[in-house]
Parts: C-alpha cells; sequence; structure tokens
C-alpha cells in the first residue's frame, strides 16, 4: 500500500501511514494467549461486524475509536483479513493516497 511501512511499537509489529497506525498484530491478553489483528472500521461497519462475534472482538484502548480485533486460528479468511486491511488503510491514509489503492488494484 502507497507509504505503508511496518515499525514495532509494544512488542508487536503495526502497519502504518506516514507513521499513523492503520493495522496491529500481536496477542491478545487473557487466559490463553491468542493471536490477534486490530484495524480501523470502515464508517458505520464497526458494530456489525462486532454483532457477528467470533473472531470478532472489541479491542482495548482503540475499540472506542471505531477499531475491530480480530483471532488469528485455523479458521482465519485471509481474504476478508487483506479487505479489512484495505478498508483500515482507506481511513487512516491521506485521501490522496487511498485513492492511488484504486489504481493499483
Amino acid at each position: 500500500m502507497p507509504e505503508s511501512s511496518e515499525k514495532e511499537t509494544w512488542g508487536h509489529p503495526t502497519f502504518r501511514v506516514r507513521d499513523k497506525i492503520f493495522t496491529s498484530f500481536g496477542e491478545s491478553e487473557g487466559d490463553e494467549p491468542t493471536t490477534v489483528v486490530t484495524m480501523k472500521a470502515a464508517p458505520g461497519e464497526q458494530e456489525p461486524i462486532l454483532a457477528e462475534g467470533h473472531p470478532f472482538f472489541l479491542p482495548k484502548y482503540v475499540g472506542s475509536k471505531g477499531w475491530i480485533g480480530i483471532v488469528l486460528d485455523d479458521a482465519t479468511d485471509w481474504t476478508e483479513i487483506a479487505e479489512f486491511v484495505e478498508d483500515s488503510y482507506r481511513q487512516i491514509a491521506p485521501k490522496g493516497l487511498a485513492a492511488q489503492l484504486d489504481q493499483t488494484t
């Protein structure tokens, strides 16, 4: 994605555009470590996505800002993850950079 980069923050990888995080990868806090990815949902999509339940959840700290979390496991739909990551990038990136996605896809 245009001008995106990976940077380790808080002990796990974050993915950024112009130093603004659009996706984060890590482990959830709880009884059993769980691998998760978090990202900003498209406008109006957070509530319906979270209503689906597992693998979706409201992440700490950023959930109130429209972000969603997804548990990654053997049943993960990677095509769906890619769509969510692109949606998140479009929410965070400057409009000109986000528009470049349409030229490359």
